[in-house]
C-alpha cells in the first residue's frame, strides 16, 4: 500500500482553515493508500480525536506564534519523515514548501499543492512577504508535481510541465430544518446575510460590516469564524458595527454550520485574497444567493454577473446588497458536477504516481 506523508496543514478534523478543510475532504476520500498527517498539537480540539481507517496522525509540538508556527512544525515533521520514509510527501502551500529541497535531497518525491500566494496577505510585513516569495521559488523548483487549486495562479506562475489544475470540491449537502443553534445565538432565520471564514484581514469582513450598517434593508449579519493569533481584527470589526447588526458565532462546524447555511437569506464573500474558497462552494451547494468580491479566486465558478462587486468597494457592495434584498427570496441552482471530491482525490492519486515515477 502506498504511503503518503502530509505536511503544511494544521490538521483535521475540527481545526479551522481552508487548507484544513481541503485536507479533510481530500484524504478521507482516498482509498488503498496509507496517509500520515502531521498535525500541530496547539490547534487540536475535541473533534480532532475522530479517526479514519486509512489515516494516521502524528501530533507534534507547535506554537501559535504568527510566522513561526509553520516553519517550526514543518521542520519537526520533515525530520520525522526522513526516518520513516513514505513513498511521497504532499506539502500544502508555499511556506512549508521551503523544505522541498531538503526532502528531495534525502531521495523522497514531493507533490506540492499551491493554495494561495500568501505573500499577498496584509498580515505579513515586508520581510515575511519577501521570504514567502523565496519559498514560492523553492517550492515550484524542487517539487516533482505541482497542483494548483486556482487556474489563474497556475497561469501566473507559468504553465510548467509538472503543473496541473485540480480544484477544491464539495460533497452533497442536505438542508437542516432545525434552528436550535440560531435560536441560541439570537439569529433570525431566513433574515440574515452569512459570511464564513477565519477572522483575518484578507477575508475583507470590514467591507461587509460597513456596507451592512449603511443598508437599511439589512437587519442582521452573521460571521462564522474565529481569530488565529489575536483579537485585534475582530475588535476592529466590532468597532465598525455601529448599528449592532453583526453576530459573531466563532469557529462553527457540523450541524451548527449546516443550520447557518440552511437558513441564510444570502451568502457574502468580501475577500481581498483567495486561492479557491471552499466556503463559496459550500454556499453554492446550499443554493444560496451569492455576492462576492471580483477577484481571480472567485471567478473560477460560474456565477451570474450581478453576483460580483469590485473588491474593497463598500459603495458597490451596498448597492449589490440592496438589489439582492429587494429581489424575491429563493434558492438558486448551481452546476457543481466538476467539484466532486472522489474524482478530485483520484486525480491527486495520479499525481502521486507521476511524482514517484
Amino acid at each position: 500500500m502506498k504511503s503518503i506523508a502530509v505536511i503544511g496543514t494544521r490538521g483535521f478534523p475540527g481545526i479551522q482553515g481552508g487548507v484544513e478543510s481541503h485536507s479533510y475532504h481530500l484524504y478521507t476520500h482516498m482509498e488503498d493508500v496509507h496517509v500520515r498527517v502531521y498535525r500541530r498539537r496547539a490547534y487540536l480540539t475535541a473533534q480532532s480525536a475522530q479517526t479514519y481507517p486509512n489515516i494516521e496522525y502524528v501530533d507534534l509540538p507547535s506554537t501559535r506564534v504568527k510566522g513561526f508556527e509553520a516553519v517550526w512544525h514543518t521542520l519537526l515533521s520533515v525530520l520525522h519523515i526522513i526516518f520513516h520514509r513514505p513513498d511521497v510527501v504532499h506539502i500544502h502551500n508555499i511556506g512549508p514548501g521551503m523544505f522541498a529541497p531538503l526532502i528531495r535531497l534525502v531521495g523522497l518525491p514531493v507533490v506540492l499543492t499551491y493554495h494561495s500566494p500568501n505573500y499577498e496577505h496584509a498580515k505579513w510585513n515586508a520581510f515575511a512577504r519577501w521570504l514567502l516569495r523565496q519559498c514560492e521559488r523553492l517550492s515550484l523548483r524542487f517539487s516533482n508535481r505541482v497542483i494548483f487549486v486556482n487556474k489563474y495562479q497556475m497561469e501566473k506562475c507559468g504553465a510548467l510541465d509538472k503543473s496541473v489544475f485540480i480544484p477544491n470540491g464539495i460533497d452533497a449537502v442536505t438542508r437542516s430544518e432545525s434552528t436550535s443553534f440560531l435560536d441560541g445565538q439570537g439569529i433570525q432565520p431566513d433574515n440574515y446575510l452569512l459570511a464564513v471564514g477565519r477572522l483575518t484581514p484578507e477575508k475583507g469582513f470590514e467591507y461587509l460590516v460597513q456596507a451592512a450598517n449603511r443598508v437599511s434593508q439589512v437587519s442582521q449579519v452573521v460571521i462564522a469564524g474565529a481569530s488565529d493569533h489575536d483579537s485585534a481584527y475582530r475588535e476592529q470589526l466590532e468597532r465598525l458595527d455601529v448599528n449592532h447588526k453583526v453576530v459573531f458565532t466563532g469557529f462553527t462546524t457540523g450541524e451548527d454550520l449546516r443550520q447557518l447555511y440552511s437558513h441564510a437569506r444570502a451568502f457574502v464573500l468580501p475577500s481581498v485574497n483567495e486561492g479557491f474558497p471552499m466556503v463559496l462552494l459550500e454556499a453554492m451547494a446550499y443554493g444560496l444567493p451569492i455576492l462576492c468580491s471580483d477577484i481571480p479566486g472567485t471567478r473560477q465558478v460560474d456565477l451570474p454577473a450581478q453576483a460580483y462587486f469590485p473588491v474593497r468597494d463598500v459603495s458597490s457592495l451596498c448597492d449589490a446588497i440592496a438589489n439582492l434584498l429587494n429581489a424575491p427570496a429563493g434558492l438558486q441552482h448551481y452546476d457543481l458536477l466538476q467539484y466532486n471530491w472522489q474524482a478530485i482525490a483520484n486525480q491527486v492519486l495520479e499525481q502521486y504516481d507521476l511524482a514517484i515515477r
